[in-house]
């Protein structure tokens, strides 16, 4: 049984791929590479590949998934389901595709000397940390077992911590309340600061020091400009890399949106404005991306980072912990953990519709090895839209989306899927039967079909939903980064309610 689509990639507002789709086409290529070992100036380099490789196998680039699983009808009798995906482009929108790819620091030239632009030819690449991170996650959830692919995966190479940015699932755009901008920046100032003994090391372009994600943004220790002495301050430049970096950014815009985020929100504060820059761009008068812009962190940034203790504004004490009535917000989510499971239901209901505690909660979930709740959940949510808003008079989008069905299925319920999830035998009987029927050939079986199998996927996030609410979210709310966090929601509704009583 084969299900086969051409896949289109959706493109936002601004002109540029959806994040996801843009992952998985990067990572689909890099599955369809050798990754071999190549020899430049006589030296070797291992998982690399050349410039006309890249643009060659995105001319033409399938992504197929199989699962072979006992016919519900006929146990002795095995079914293959396998769905595979086309993408296909002409050989200079494949440069550009692979532009982007450098752009947002998947891959980097493998000699170090890098280039503004991707050639057509003559290039040797690599996978960055950042890039290998999504290679890793992808292959995770679609069972890749390739051997070129996992000796790179298990290599010492593979060491980054992303920040997985979340986006509004209808415009893509990285989530900016301040809560979740605070969460960001916790991990862009880094558990203590990353201070550097001169201004040279602090703003060199080596970004080395950033492969695991879990160390701040350089700092230089002394920066005289002209005849002002700062200290402990980063240029614009070195907060963009940094965020290109450790993040799921995708282009530069996306950092200069975050960190004017970090400045509105009293994190960040200029120490000397790019002048030059702010007169050929009038708009960036909060933030400059570049060498000669220089910033220091506030007091306000030290308190969030954790840096410093003692008495917090009142804006800010719930960031320690501690409410308005003198009681600690760790009492009171104790107290909170032995309500019943409904409790823990809303509470669940609230960390998926806030972007900050829903980006706390999927690290939390990859700490104890089960993101793939989180992940289905999430999916499937997607997928119900699609379903929801499909015109059915074209069968091409139709199939495209029963052929992301099967790659849902075939990640997450499938019997020995890669992420395969805990659900009742009888759901999963009755999705191992649909799915073995859901391909028709003619468009209103289809689209029927389609419909059947999006109710059977709303009964497993329904069962998903009611594992993590008894048995994730308990351990949430007990560690030390939910409590600051959910505190500080609580503080900015009281903050809130008081300026609408005003």
């Amino acid at each position: 049984m084969h299900q086969t689509s051409s896949r289109l990639l959706r493109m936002t507002e601004d002109d540029r791929p959806f994040t996801r789709d843009f992952k998985d086409l990067f990572s689909t290529l890099m599955v369809s590479l050798p990754l071999s070992t190549h020899r430049l100036r006589f030296k070797s380099y291992p998982f690399t590949f050349t410039s006309e490789e890249a643009i060659n196998n995105l001319g033409s680039l399938k992504f197929s998934q199989s699962n072979r699983m006992p016919d519900p009808k006929d146990p002795s009798r095995i079914v293959t389901t396998t769905t595979t995906t086309t993408f296909s482009m002409a050989k200079e929108m494949a440069r550009s595709v692979c532009q982007r790819f450098m752009d947002a620091r998947f891959i980097e030239v493998a000699d170090g000397k890098p280039v503004p632009v991707f050639p057509l030819k003559g290039c040797l690449w690599q996978l960055t940390p950042k890039g290998i991170n999504v290679l890793d996650r992808f292959c995770q959830k679609n069972g890749i077992n390739q051997e070129h692919v996992l000796k790179l995966l298990h290599s010492p190479l593979n060491t980054m911590k992303l920040v997985i940015l979340e986006r509004d699932v209808k415009t893509d755009k990285v989530s900016g309340d301040k809560t979740t901008v605070e969460v960001i920046f916790r991990r862009f100032a880094g558990p203590q600061p990353n201070i550097k003994s001169s201004v040279m090391v602090s703003d060199n372009d080596s970004l080395s020091e950033y492969s695991d994600g879990l160390t701040g943004v350089k700092m230089a220790e002394v920066r005289k400009i002209y005849d002002k002495v700062v200290k402990n301050s980063f240029s614009g430049k070195a907060a963009v890399d940094w965020l290109l970096d450790c993040c799921t950014t995708v282009e530069r815009s996306e950092t200069y949106e975050i960190l004017s985020n970090f400045v509105h929100y009293g994190l960040i504060e200029s120490a000397f404005e790019d002048r030059v820059y702010i007169q050929q761009n009038p708009k960036a008068t909060d933030f400059q991306p570049t060498k000669n812009a220089v910033y220091v962190f506030t007091e306000r940034g030290k308190r969030v980072a954790g840096w410093i203790e003692g008495a917090p504004p009142a804006t800010d004490r719930t960031l320690n912990g501690e409410g308005t009535n003198g009681t600690t917000a760790r009492g009171k989510l104790e107290k909170g953990s032995r309500d019943t499971r409904e409790t823990n239901t809303t509470r669940l209901t609230a960390i998926l519709n806030d972007p900050a505690l829903r980006l706390l909660f999927r690290e939390f979930l990859r700490e104890i090895v089960c993101e793939e709740n989180l992940s289905f959940y999430c999916d499937v949510v997607e997928f119900k839209k699609t379903v929801d808003n499909l015109d059915t008079k074209k069968p091409d989008m139709v199939r495209e989306t029963l052929a992301s069905a099967y790659g849902l299925y075939n990640a997450f319920l499938a019997p020995g899927s890669p992420c395969e999830l805990n659900i009742d035998s009888t759901l999963r009987q009755d999705m191992a039967s649909r799915m073995t029927m859901a391909v028709a050939k003619d468009e209103d079986s289809m689209y029927a079909n389609l419909r059947e199998v999006a109710n059977l996927f709303e009964r497993a996030r329904a069962q998903v939903f009611k594992l993590m609410a008894a048995d994730s979210v308990p351990k949430f709310i007990r560690t030390a980064r939910y409590m600051e966090v959910a505190g500080d929601i609580q503080d900015d509704e009281r903050q809130g309610t008081r300026q609408r009583a005003i």
